[in-house]
């Protein structure tokens, strides 16, 4: 079975991801330990809250460096919500620079007549990266959950994967770039959509043992 470390900084929703890996078919295990994530299969980075406070507390547990050896030995990298956004540079959310991963830079969607933002709730994506792992037996337009007031824009358009529109305004929802995946929306919120994509995920880590 494939073991996924799921990675503890006190800023995600672990027990629900954890849930939906295991339906997924994966042995999750949350941890902070960075002996742990290296021995493990793949890694889930998720994330619920604000920018500057996540990656302090990535740094106050001396994780970033870690993470960053572990994405460059080619392991299968899962980010979600805001463990999408702290893989970019900045974000105009805060001060703190970001992990630098992905070159971009996290923004708040503009102001606009009848606009809701936060963007809570369903709304339906469009892939544009048909290789996208994650994007097996998924629906071209499919409908999956989101909860964020900020959208990463990455300074190479084709590492976008698929994108979303709120208001006027098409953002980015998720990138793939080698094996860095990561999603602005909540898949383990997703109902069967969002557990699909999860069991790509799984997929993508046995191809790999």
């Amino acid at each position: 079975m494939l073991k996924i470390a799921v990675v503890d900084y006190d800023m995600g929703n672990l027990h629900s991801v954890c849930k939906g890996l295991q339906h997924a078919g994966a042995q999750p295990l949350i941890t902070h330990l960075p002996s742990e994530l290296a021995s493990a299969d793949a890694i889930v980075l998720p994330g619920v809250g604000s920018f500057d406070p996540a990656v302090k507390k990535i740094r106050d547990r001396d994780l970033e460096q870690p993470l960053k050896d572990i994405i460059a030995s080619g392991k299968p990298f899962l980010g979600i919500c805001l463990g999408l956004q702290i893989l970019f540079d900045r974000s105009d959310e805060g001060t703190e620079a970001g992990l630098g991963i992905i070159p971009g830079i996290v923004r708040k969607f503009k102001p606009e007549p009848h606009l809701t933002i936060p963007q809570m709730g369903w709304n339906q994506i469009q892939l544009t990266q048909s290789t996208c792992p994650l994007w097996r037996q998924i629906d071209t337009a499919a409908w999956v959950y989101f909860d964020h007031s900020y959208y990463v824009d990455p300074s190479l358009p084709s590492t976008t994967a698929a994108a979303v529109t709120h208001g006027t305004q098409t953002v980015t929802a998720a990138i793939a770039q080698d094996n860095i995946m990561a999603v602005q929306f909540h898949p383990e919120k997703s109902s069967t959509t969002g557990l699909q994509i999860l069991t790509n995920f799984v997929r993508v880590g046995m191809t790999k043992l």
